[in-house]
């Protein structure tokens, strides 16, 4: 069985009754709880790409410092 936490918070009156109106009082638990888990995942996804795209660019930045310090010790010989 999964450890369960009792949370409280305040949501819009309209996203309460849609809940209210669409999803059974048994099931609103694990309804709310899927749905959190999914924005969790996409948000955690964003940060992972970001992460991606700083590291690609500072690796670009550090692979032109290399190729210019390459450049200059070929065109001495």
């Amino acid at each position: 069985m999964v450890n369960t936490q009792k949370i409280n918070f305040t949501v819009p009156e309209d996203i309460a009754m849609e809940l209210k109106n669409r999803v059974k009082k048994s099931k609103r638990s694990a309804f709310v709880a899927e749905a959190v888990r999914e924005r969790l995942a996409s948000l955690k996804k964003q940060q992972l790409e970001q992460e991606l795209v700083e590291g690609y660019q500072a690796r670009r930045d550090e692979s032109e410092e290399i190729n210019k310090d390459w450049e200059k010790t070929t065109l001495e010989k």
